[in-house]
């Protein structure tokens, strides 16, 4: 086999490889010797299947798997021989016919660049700290006791908490909603699902109310022609129900698995969901500071181009969600391009560091992950059985390794925050 290496830019790199077509030859004769033994084709004895037969109906086909093959194979042992290291797949250009005893291919590539040796020393580092104290498993438990509530009917003026269903329109200079009779309509007081300057309106008035009322609509209002104007608005209250809050009794907890040890056991599993919730978002927070400081000290780093637009349109793709429609890649080209930076400066840190992924502790963030959903033992079973899940798992946990060794490494400082502050920030 004869390599050759030419250099396309920085990184590029086009590798043109030569190999005596006797290789791909004898595979092809192999390959139809083997089929013929094994083939079963109406007209013929299992086995007996001539060699002529097998070349004209699957000859190209052979031929075709056993050269993917052998580039594949031999573009492996070329980049090991030359010492490079691919970015991204190789564009493969090939005839693949025979030429003076020889088929020749060209792979086109970018490289991963040399990034030297990586120094954190003078990272300055913020970690945040935080723990689950007895008041937030109260406000954790009262949340559960809110989700669960019932809302019973009452003959009384509404007040805050209450949800009301009212019968809705609004005029304004240009534009009436609906466009003919009224919306039915409901929200709880206070809770801003519509606007506080609608809800507030409802305060005060029972069943069967009808009133009118000038209101100011936001700019946000999900009503494109209500939005930002002023209209008259019509109301007429059909139904008043307060809220009811479960007890804290057997039946309660027993939705969430507790059947045994009662409220204090109940208290001891929203503690350790708080505590893991808590966990994974200090974790985050952690990377994101360690690794935005480490794009920042290698602000000059030269990225595989084709990396980054590969981020980019993913970026783009899951901006659009569900959307069936296409998203531009170019505005998303400096997230990208952080993106890219990061993962390859943390790939390069475990590198130079020997750092290997601790299968205890993918073993663990599994069991996290596995917590989360009523059948755990599935989700683990689904993971062992998809290599790319695990391998996605085993990736983001040696990445919490490097940055763990970041902080060890670099110059931290800690700043005390309650459980509230780290997740719910800005509430």
């Amino acid at each position: 086999m004869q390599v050759s290496v030419e250099n396309v830019g920085n990184l590029g790199r086009k590798l043109t490889v030569r190999i005596p077509a006797a290789r791909l030859e004898d595979t092809v004769r192999n390959r139809v010797q083997e089929m013929g033994r094994s083939a079963r084709l109406k007209g013929f004895r299992p086995g007996k299947v001539p060699t002529r037969v097998i070349e004209q109906r699957f000859g190209a086909q052979i031929r075709g798997e056993a050269l993917s093959e052998l580039i594949g194979s031999s573009f492996q042992e070329a980049i090991n021989t030359e010492k490079l290291r691919p970015a991204m797949q190789p564009s493969i250009a090939t005839s693949g016919k025979p030429d003076n005893g020889e088929i020749e291919y060209t792979a086109t590539f970018e490289v991963m660049p040399e990034i030297g040796k990586v120094d954190v020393s003078a990272l300055e580092i913020l970690k945040q700290t935080a723990t689950v104290e007895e008041s937030d498993i109260d406000a954790m438990i009262e949340t559960l006791r809110m989700q669960r509530r019932v809302w019973n009917p009452v003959d009384r003026k509404a007040e805050a908490g209450d949800m009301v269903l009212f019968e809705f329109s609004a005029q304004a200079t240009d534009f009436r909603y609906p466009e003919n009779g009224t919306d039915r309509v409901g929200t709880i007081i206070g809770s801003d699902a519509l606007f506080k300057g609608l809800e507030d309106q409802l305060l005060g008035h029972v069943v069967d109310d009808e009133f009118e009322k000038d209101l100011d609509f936001p700019n946000d209002f999900r009503i494109e022609g209500l939005a930002g104007k002023s209209a008259r608005a019509s109301f007429k209250i059909v139904r008043v129900q307060e809220a009811k809050l479960p007890e804290l009794d057997d039946a309660f907890l027993a939705t969430f698995g507790v059947t045994e040890g009662g409220l204090a056991r109940f208290r001891e599993d929203v503690r350790d969901n708080l505590e893991r919730e808590l966990t994974a978002a200090l974790t985050s927070r952690l990377k994101s500071s360690a690794v935005e400081k480490l794009i920042d000290a290698h602000a000059d780093l030269e990225l595989p181009q084709g990396l980054v637009d590969s981020e980019a349109r993913e970026l783009a793709r899951q901006s659009a969600g569900e959307k069936k429609v296409a998203v531009a890649h170019e505005p998303f080209l400096p997230s990208a391009r952080r993106r890219v930076a990061g993962g390859m400066l943390l790939a390069e840190i475990a590198r130079q560091n020997q750092i290997r992924v601790d299968m205890r502790r993918v073993s663990e963030a599994l069991s996290a992950i596995a917590s989360t959903y009523e059948e755990p033992e599935q989700v683990v079973e689904l993971y062992s059985k998809d290599p790319q899940l695990m391998s996605g798992l085993q990736s983001r946990v040696l990445e919490d390794q490097v940055v763990d060794w970041i902080a060890e490494n670099a110059k931290v400082s800690e700043k005390k925050l309650s459980f509230s502050e780290v997740m719910r920030p800005g509430a």
